[in-house]
Order: C-alpha cells, then sequence, then structure tokens
C-alpha cells in the first residue's frame, strides 16, 4: 500500500458523514506505518475502544469503513478472522460497518469476524504474532496476502452494496 495522508484518509470514508470523518481520530504514528507491508490501513481509536476503521482501495480507489466492536471483556476462545483466516485467542472480533449511503440511514449493517487489533496484513507477512492454535498452511505468502486482499474485497463490496 502506498502511504496515505491525513486529507486522503478523512475522505475516503464511505459509511459516515463528512463531519464525522473530519472528527475522527486517526493513528498518532501515520508517518511510521510499515506501509510496504500493509494491504490496508486499519486501527482501532484509543479514545473509543469499540470504533476500528480501516482504509483499503477498493476498486481502484480508496474505501474507508467506520467499524464497531464490542466491548472489552468479551471471551477470550480461539476464534478465525474471517480476512485472513488465522485463529487467535481472544483476538478476534465481530467488527460491524453501516452500510454506505441509503442503507447506513436505515439502520443496515454488515459484519464479519476480524483481527481485534486490525492487523491482518502484518499477520499474514509473519511479522505479527497471535496467540491461539497454529494452523499449518501450505500457501506461500503471497498467496496468503492474496487471499486476504480478496475476502477485504468482498467484505468492503458488501459495505458499499445497496440495501
Amino acid at each position: 500500500m502506498e502511504a496515505l495522508l491525513e486529507p486522503e484518509i478523512r475522505a475516503s470514508f464511505v459509511n459516515c458523514t463528512k463531519g464525522e470523518a473530519r472528527r475522527l481520530n486517526l493513528p498518532r504514528d501515520l508517518t511510521e506505518q510499515p506501509w510496504s507491508d500493509l494491504d490496508y490501513l486499519g486501527w482501532r481509536d484509543p479514545q473509543a475502544p469499540a470504533r476500528g476503521y480501516l482504509v483499503a482501495e477498493h476498486g481502484g480507489r480508496l474505501c474507508g469503513v467506520v467499524l464497531r466492536a464490542p466491548q472489552a471483556g468479551t471471551a477470550r476462545r480461539s476464534s478465525m478472522c474471517s480476512l485472513c483466516l488465522t485463529v487467535r485467542s481472544g483476538g478476534v472480533s465481530l467488527m460491524v460497518a453501516p452500510r454506505a449511503g441509503r442503507g447506513a440511514q436505515q439502520g443496515h449493517s454488515v459484519g464479519t469476524y476480524m483481527c481485534a487489533d486490525l492487523t491482518c496484513s502484518l499477520v499474514v507477512r509473519g511479522k505479527a504474532a497471535t496467540s491461539g492454535p497454529v494452523v499449518h498452511e501450505t500457501l506461500t505468502t503471497e498467496q496468503r496476502v492474496a487471499r486476504l486482499t480478496s475476502n477485504l474485497d468482498e467484505f468492503l463490496a458488501r459495505v458499499l452494496r445497496p440495501a
């Protein structure tokens, strides 16, 4: 992923108002992100732990999505992330995104299980530690990255699909 600037990130959000996008908390270490290892920029809001954000390229343009997650204190059982297909103990949460456009106004949303820290890009490259059972895969890193981006595209398409 190419390095992103604050105005690009804020303008990319498709499932919140422009005012909400202006007020959301960006990562403090934006310039220090490992951009060459990221397939998307994902972060949790330190001031609102139940909120997360994800920005990725989709359909040739940036697509930012606001996510809601359960409050801390959820079960510590092993679960699988639907994006990177990694099993983690207590590190996977159901992330829910309001649909873009009219669907959000009607209260429609889509959800999927994701790595709670939104570090799938680093996990598939072996650059982030995970806890839980280790599942041996025969896929190469490039194949795991391709699977991650395909699953991410499918999720973003569901957010953008008219309700």
